[in-house]
């Protein structure tokens, strides 16, 4: 009888964590330095007053773009091509991506066709890759998959730590199109890694259409006729279609990105509510497993629309934040876009803190840090982050002189956010998703990073609006200052709603017997 403790990692697997420290090297290299790069560069036409919000804008678009290709990626490898084709092409996708960054440094279309292709092929990748990890793993050696998915995490931000520490060097030194270029170097030795371990990978086949998916189950449900009964929930989806299109028509006002998610939007959110009407009439054409774990589906998707107010916080790191470190006092080698290397060396200290000391001593005290008690705590954490940095955005506008070391404070906090709502998030997706449903909450997890940003988006157009602008006037605070304590007290309200409907989520457990 074979030892299965005896069992060897699968020879490929270095390959794919090395490509994975590349990529993610090069992706968080790019990214952080994404807004100073707007900033002193390729915005200049732009009075100087405009460029940090014209910067944030382009930042928090590409992070949407980022976060809704998975959506396009998974649903390519799942139906037509398998995990290892989509990747490698995507890859390549990425590539191209970078040399467009690096190649138009000075030229507008150029530098946001290069972002669109980075988006489009990190995005399309990122549903993929820990999956094909997953798929390299039988029963003989299926428990070493842990050491090999703590080595993924422990890359990624090891390759951000040291991203975020060298390529504001890099920008300052060398100027940005070696700055991008370094990136895409990486990128490409990432890919040329994964073509490499080609013939050793395990590839699973494409899946087909699955007859009792999440929105075959949600159109019977739409559609379904019963005796003598109306269909309320039917007439709340075309509510939700009407308003759809509506965002649809407004995108010469809203802009193409908010347009496009507001519209996507609406047909989750009243499609949603509509299929929730009237679930039980698809019972009978589907499998009561079916019928349930979409009913489990819809209540998860409330738990993530109340995540997204602590992306619109967190992803601001590397946006409003270094905006307002370029205003702080600092030594001259150092960049504001470094601080952001504080997140992922925070990130690796935080995890073993919370799970050898804080949490065991929590329980002591008869608090069990549940998945929901966790993710609300890291909500209201990012507020007080927020608070923080207004607050020090306020002696900033009074003309004080503060020191970027100051920045520590809400970076602690919200690391210990995020540490609490993006782990455990992941943690409380698979958990209580049926077996069938995995894919689809995990999309609807990566999407509501989308609408995190999306808000960020909104906000600062609404923030240029003349009566919005007449508010902050009266407020006696500069615009800056008042859209980060609007986002504190957006984080704030949502985690006290949170609380509220985590006490009475019914949770479920849907890991494998």
């Amino acid at each position: 009888m074979t030892n299965t403790a005896d069992a060897p990692l699968p020879r490929q697997i270095p390959y794919i964590i090395a490509t994975e420290g590349c990529e993610r090297f090069g992706f968080y290299g790019m990214r952080n330095i994404l807004t100073p790069f707007l900033v002193s560069t390729l915005l200049l036409f732009l009075p100087l007053a405009d460029r940090g919000g014209a910067a944030k804008d382009v930042f928090h678009t590409f992070v949407i773009g980022v976060y809704f290709f998975p959506l396009l990626g998974g649903w390519i490898a799942d139906r037509f091509a398998g995990k290892y084709p989509t990747i490698l092409y995507l890859s390549m996708v990425y590539v191209a991506g970078f040399v467009c960054l690096a190649l138009f440094v000075d030229n507008r279309t150029g530098f946001y066709t290069g972002l669109f292709l980075i988006a489009l092929g990190s995005g399309g990748i990122k549903p993929l890759v820990s999956a094909f990890v997953g798929d390299q793993f039988d029963s003989s050696n299926k428990h070493r998959a842990k050491v090999v998915y703590d080595a993924f995490y422990w890359i990624i931000n090891f390759g951000s730590f040291f991203a975020s520490l060298l390529m504001p060097v890099f920008l300052r030194g060398f100027g940005p199109a070696i700055a991008f270029g370094i990136p895409g170097a990486l990128m490409a030795i990432a890919l040329l890694v994964f073509w490499m371990g080609r013939k050793r990978y395990v590839n699973v086949p494409p899946t087909p259409a699955n007859p009792h998916s999440l929105l075959r189950v949600a159109r019977t449900a739409l559609l379904a006729r019963e005796p003598g009964q109306a269909r309320p929930g039917l007439a709340v989806a075309i509510i939700g279609a009407i308003a759809a299109l509506a965002c649809l028509a407004w995108i010469p006002q809203l802009g193409f990105v908010i347009g496009v998610c507001l519209s996507l939007g609406a047909l989750i959110a009243f499609g949603g509510v509509g299929t929730s009407l009237q679930l039980e009439r698809a019972r009978g054409a589907h499998p009561d497993e079916a019928v349930d774990g979409v009913r489990v589906v819809l209540r998860v998707l409330i738990v993530f629309a109340l995540v997204t107010p602590f992306w619109s916080l967190f992803d601001q790191k590397a946006s409003t934040w270094v905006l307002q470190g370029a205003q702080m006092t600092k030594p001259g080698w150092f960049h504001e876009a470094q601080m952001q290397a504080l997140n992922p060396m925070l990130v690796m200290l935080i995890i073993p803190f919370n799970n050898l000391v804080a949490f065991p001593l929590l329980r002591r005290f008869g608090i069990e840090p549940t998945a929901l008690r966790r993710m609300g705590t890291g909500i209201a954490l990012a507020g007080v982050a927020w608070i923080v940095a207004g607050t020090l955005q306020l002696a900033i506008d009074a003309g004080a002189a503060v020191s970027i070391a100051w920045q520590i404070v809400p970076y602690v906090f919200l690391t210990l956010g995020e540490v609490l709502v993006s782990a455990t998030g992941l943690e409380f997706a698979y958990s209580q998703a049926p077996r069938s449903m995995k894919g689809a909450i995990m999309s609807f997890w990566m999407l509501s990073v989308t609408y995190g940003n999306l808000w960020v988006l909104l906000a600062d157009a609404g923030i240029r609006n003349d009566t919005v602008t007449g508010w902050v006037t009266a407020s006696g605070l500069h615009e800056t200052a008042f859209l980060m304590f609007f986002f504190a007290g957006f984080a704030l309200l949502t985690a006290f709603v949170f609380a509220l409907y985590a006490r009475r989520y019914p949770m479920q457990d849907f890991y494998r017997v």
